[in-house]
């Protein structure tokens, strides 16, 4: 069983992987990246998401 060959992305060279990923950041207008434009609204969404995650159990 072949286990060691690279797939799919892992397969790219780095400069391809690159521009596919650059086209999911441009695919959101800035407007719409709210993490972007509000500090403390990514903050508590951290924070949510660390509550969440049970990261922190006690």
């Amino acid at each position: 069983m072949p286990g060691n060959e690279k797939r799919g992305f892992a397969a790219m060279d780095a400069e391809k992987r690159r521009a596919i990923s650059r086209k999911g950041g441009e695919s959101v207008p800035a407007e719409k990246r709210s993490f972007s434009q509000d500090r403390e609204l990514a903050a508590q969404a951290g924070k949510k998401g660390g509550q969440s995650s049970g990261g922190n159990r006690k």
